[in-house]
């Protein structure tokens, strides 16, 4: 269909200035959005936590170097780095927050010093005081730790002498925990064996606790924004953190108020006529290897969940699996890299298919030599996704050296763990993706006479696929640590959150305004707006991640403002579908899961995304939920509520296209859908909702680095909460292997065309 159609609608209200405007405001939003992005990410390179070149006792012991924490941050980072612990909060839960450990066990072993020179002195010891010699005492640390002793001018730091005595016991602890491990955290023994490596990690993780403890110049908290809490140490959330938390709310509400108000206040389109069942279309060549990329990408799928369950299961049984001590073939940060990074995979390989299915379908054109195309393309893709996985278990399991675990092995950057070089072949195969998705959709940009029409925004978020993912090239394993999570956040975020949706809401937008489940009028708006809410808030709200990376206060008051906003975008096409099924019960019939997939990524969106999204995006929140089991509700929920059932969605509009209807067989992708679906609510209700809330209120009452110690993880309502995942987990596990089964089945279906289904004259082949 020519976007022109949707153009001259003349049901809509002033279309010419309306729809002529779209597209020049969401220019200057992007604009506007990227200056302010871009702008900020320079304030935080500037204001970042200095890295001393030396670290001074009071009588000039030399207790660190610069080189020492650099290195640290190298040899953590090639090691699985944040998918085995974490740092500033970012990165896994079930080992503890380096920063948060290291900077209690400090505060415990300075206090010590302080109370009766004896820096073995522990929690217990610090319980048992009166309180009032408590309090002094916890005063006395805090100045300790406040004061911010670095000098700009030498670039030195100098630690006072109950600070310095207290690091050298850290040093101590920590010799024995990186190197025997801790089966309660899945830390492997023998973790690192290396003296000079041991050390070295050490220095880095107490270089983000100094970051965390010692105050801005002229502010009155630290680098981190006072995070991790730790009344010992006198890290308290900034006040700021409760009036921004306030504003998010209320621009929230009305975010929402306006949205309902410009969407409920336009007229109704005319609703197109649907037929019954769309003519039946036969594949195209490039199209049938396209169904190719579905199969793979639901091995992918399965294997992901089989490593989620290998991952959860390490919460109670550190070592192993059931008795198998499946920790020295297939260790936590192995499963969790894996988990991660094969649900993406899997994603995007949907996405990147239904991109090249869609092409040579909205443009009636099958460009010579396209099936050769995709199959090349299929090929180079697994080669990455396999590489990819055997270089981070390598990695993780210390085969290669550090260097080459950066370009071969594993980033360390949690979402992105695949070394440099995978990385750069999957910009490469993207970049690929986006010509073959150029060719086959060219007649379809030449009919269409207006730049900023449907057709040409198809493309135009294509490109942006490889463009962001690109982002991630931005930084290195030495990188700084603050500049590093800010790049990384634009691949997570952006990419996936932002413009991945973006084009997968374009293809769908375009698909159903011509089956016309949208109306006319309705299609091209409705992908404006979205896109509209996406980046206008999207954008600038990527910095409500960066609250506690070592960046200035600001970031945590104008990224609560515009990721509040981030809850409505995905509803307005929502609404649509929904209103219009009511008027075609018999299209919906024909296209019932498709469309059923991406209803439940509404809802998910609004529960994932909007509801578990927001319980850790005002300030106030995520300063005491910031690393602990919060996070994993948002992310199962919204990971795979909304890009996992999108992906799905996609999927199953492009096989039910050429699909025979004796292949389709609604039984499976019926189960599938409900036991997906359910299992992922019983995953969240009976397992990782009770575990992140309790881990969050030891979080508000004791500290960071409590909720993260092993009497919390070990604790029986922890492990509990665990085990009550299982039903779940199973079930959802369940509706994925029924997932497979229908998908393998409509693979093989669709390699028997011809077929003799339905009268010669239905068929409509594209292929030219």
């Amino acid at each position: 269909m020519a976007d022109s159609t949707l153009l001259d609608s003349k049901t809509a209200i002033s279309p010419g200035r309306r729809q002529l405007t779209l597209p020049a405001w969401l220019a200057l939003i992007c604009i506007i959005a990227f200056s302010v992005l871009l702008w900020a990410g320079a304030v935080i390179s500037k204001n970042a936590p200095p890295v001393p070149d030396i670290v001074r006792s009071p009588n000039q012991e030399i207790l660190v170097t610069q080189a020492n924490i650099q290195s640290g941050q190298e040899i953590y980072l090639s090691r699985g780095g944040q998918d085995i612990g974490s740092i500033w909060g970012h990165g896994s839960y079930l080992a503890p927050d380096w920063t948060a450990d290291v900077l209690h066990r400090w505060g415990l072993a300075t206090a010590g010093i302080l109370y009766n020179n004896n820096p073995s002195f522990s929690q217990k010891d610090l319980e048992a005081l009166p309180a009032p010699e408590r309090a002094s005492l916890q005063a006395r640390v805090s100045e300790q730790f406040k004061t911010n002793r670095y000098s700009p001018e030498t670039q030195e730091l100098l630690l006072t002498d109950a600070q310095s005595k207290g690091l050298q016991e850290v040093f101590k602890d920590y010799h024995e925990l990186l190197a025997k491990g801790s089966a309660i955290h899945s830390i492997p023994s023998g973790w690192f064996k290396d003296d000079s490596q041991i050390h070295d990690v050490t220095a880095f993780f107490a270089w983000t606790s100094w970051a965390a403890s010692a105050n801005r110049p002229n502010a009155p908290f630290s680098y981190t924004a006072n995070w991790p809490h730790d009344d010992l140490i006198g890290n308290q959330p900034p006040a700021q953190f409760l009036i921004w938390s306030i504003v998010s709310v209320i621009i929230l509400i009305a975010g929402m108020g306006i949205f309902l108000f410009i969407y409920l206040k336009e007229d109704d389109d005319e609703v197109l006529p649907v037929p019954a069942r769309p003519a039946v279309r036969i594949p195209t060549p490039s199209q049938k290897v396209t169904s190719l990329f579905f199969g793979v990408a639901m091995a992918l799928f399965l294997v992901q969940i089989m490593m989620g369950m290998f991952t959860a299961h390490y919460a109670v049984e550190g070592e192993g699996f059931y008795g198998i001590p499946l920790n020295l073939y297939l260790p936590y940060a192995a499963t969790r890299t894996w988990h991660l990074q094969l649900a993406i995979f899997w994603i995007a390989t949907c996405w990147l298919a239904a991109g090249l299915y869609f092409a040579p379908r909205f443009s009636g054109y099958e460009p010579k030599g396209q099936a050769l195309g995709n199959s090349v393309l299929l090929g180079a893709l697994t080669v990455v996704v396999v590489g990819s996985l055997v270089g981070s278990w390598s990695a993780v399991q210390g085969l290669f050296s550090v260097k080459n675990s950066f370009l071969w092995g594993h980033q360390g950057y949690e979402y992105i763990e695949l070394g440099r070089v995978w990385q750069i072949l999957l910009i490469v195969a993207m970049i690929f993706w986006l010509w073959l998705l150029y060719r086959g959709f060219k007649p379809a940009l030449q009919k269409e006479k207006s730049p900023t029409g449907l057709s040409h925004f198809f493309l135009y978020s294509a490109i942006t696929i490889p463009l962001f993912y690109s982002v991630g090239l931005m930084y290195t394993n030495h990188t700084p640590l603050s500049i590093a999570e800010y790049w990384r956040w634009w691949v997570i975020h952006l990419w996936v959150e932002g413009f991945f949706e973006v084009f997968a809401t374009v293809v769908i937008a375009y698909l159903c305004s011509e089956l016309g489940f949208l109306r006319r009028s309705s299609a091209l708006r409705a992908t404006y707006l979205t896109t509209l809410l996406y980046l206008g808030s999207g954008v600038i709200g990527t910095l409500h991640h960066l609250y506690f990376s070592g960046t200035p206060s600001f970031i945590a008051a104008i990224g609560s403002v515009f990721s509040a906003l981030e809850v409505v975008p995905l509803t307005l096409i929502g609404f649509e579908i929904l209103k219009t099924l009511k008027l075609s019960k018999e299209a919906e019939g024909f296209y019932r899961w498709p469309l059923r997939f991406f209803i439940a990524t509404c809802i998910w969106n609004l529960i994932g995304a909007g509801v578990f999204g927001f319980l850790i995006n005002p300030p106030i929140v995520l300063y005491y939920s910031q690393g602990i089991n919060t996070t994993p509700i948002h992310a199962h929920a919204a990971l795979f509520g909304v890009y996992g059932c999108l992906a799905i969605a996609l999927m199953l509009f492009a096989l039910r296209e050429f699909v025979p209807d004796d292949a389709w067989d609604d039984r499976w992708i019926k189960f599938a859908f409900w036991a997906i679906n359910g299992g992922l609510v019983m995953m969240l209700i009976f397992g990782l909702i009770p575990n992140g809330f309790y881990q969050l209120a030891q979080s508000v009452e004791y500290g960071t680095w409590y909720a993260r110690s092993a009497e919390v993880i070990g604790s029986p309502w922890m492990r509990w909460t665990v085990w009550l995942r299982i039903p779940g987990d199973i079930v959802f596990a369940l509706g994925t292997v029924s997932m497979f089964i229908f998908t393998m089945k409509a693979i093989f279906a669709i390699f028997q065309f011809p077929v003799k289904t339905y009268p010669a004259k239905e068929f409509q082949p594209i292929e030219k």
